[in-house]
Order: structure tokens, then C-alpha cells, then sequence
């Protein structure tokens, strides 16, 4: 009998503490728990908006196009002007994501 393969969970808490503590030492500072919250939500909003979450908000197997996702949020954190964030800020978090989904196995690289 085979054994069904858990879905994996994505904790909002667990992935911001994780984000912030790979943050280079000045930027810990200047970006906050709502700020990498914020990220996070614009990065579902990309998924969403590319047709990459299923009905249940989970993510199927999908190539992520890196710098069209960072281009979409970009362009969102300078259109809604939640944040304050250099690019190389939000490039920051985008890659601690990306280390926080792989470390949970959300994410494989290719």
C-alpha cells in the first residue's frame, strides 16, 4: 500500500522569522515583519495572477519565472507604495523566500 505524500505547509510566522534572520545585518533594520508579510502576499498575488495556484491556494509543479516576479512586485510596491524598498532589498527577501521554500521542500532547483 502505498503512503500518501503530506501537503506541505507554508507558515506565514515561521517564513518571515526565516526571511528576516537571511537578511544582510543593515537591512534588518530598515525592513519589518509587515514589510516581508507584504512580499509574501504579492507573491501569491503573482502566483494567482499566472494561473499558478490551484482553487485550494496551492502551488502545482510550475517553472517561476524569477525576474518576471520580481518585475510584477516590483512594479506593485511602486504602484500601491506600501513599502520602502530598494530593489536589492526586495531581491533580499525574494531569495529568502525561495531558501525558506526549499528548506520546507516547497521549492526544488533546476
Amino acid at each position: 500500500m502505498a503512503k500518501e505524500k503530506e501537503a506541505i505547509e507554508f507558515d506565514d510566522t515561521e517564513a518571515i522569522d526565516f526571511i528576516l534572520n537571511s537578511l544582510p545585518a543593515e537591512s534588518r533594520t530598515k525592513i519589518s515583519d509587515d514589510d516581508v508579510q507584504y512580499i509574501l502576499d504579492l507573491i501569491c498575488e503573482y502566483y494567482d495572477s499566472n494561473n499558478l495556484m490551484d482553487d485550494d491556494d496551492s502551488v502545482g509543479e510550475a517553472t517561476i519565472a524569477e525576474d518576471e516576479m520580481f518585475d510584477f512586485i516590483w512594479k506593485l510596491i511602486k504602484k500601491e507604495n506600501q513599502v520602502t524598498l530598494t530593489e536589492e532589498e526586495l531581491q533580499y527577501v525574494l531569495d529568502g523566500e525561495f531558501n525558506y521554500g526549499k528548506k520546507i521542500g516547497i521549492y526544488t532547483e533546476e
